[in-house]
């Protein structure tokens, strides 16, 4: 099981309709509202890397008023 933590950057003015689209994701389990240098941050369970790796490229960074994200991958 592999565990992520997303920061996202968002058009201004689009963060709660990109929030409310990252919540609807599958694999997204909590995502929040931010302050600061990142609009949203998102916890994201996938069962493989390539399974993060597809939620990020296919449902999260094709949203489109994502302009960036950075991701940490959670280590044990």
């Amino acid at each position: 099981m592999v565990i992520a933590f997303v920061m996202i950057n968002t058009e201004m003015g689009s963060e709660k309709a990109v929030l409310e689209a990252i919540k609807k994701v599958d694999g997204v389990i909590e995502a929040y509202d931010a302050f600061g240098v990142y609009d949203i941050i998102a916890k994201i369970k996938a069962e493989t890397m390539d399974k993060l790796k597809e939620i990020m490229t296919r449902k999260i960074r094709r949203l489109d008023q994502v302009r960036s994200t950075l991701t940490l991958i959670v280590t044990e």
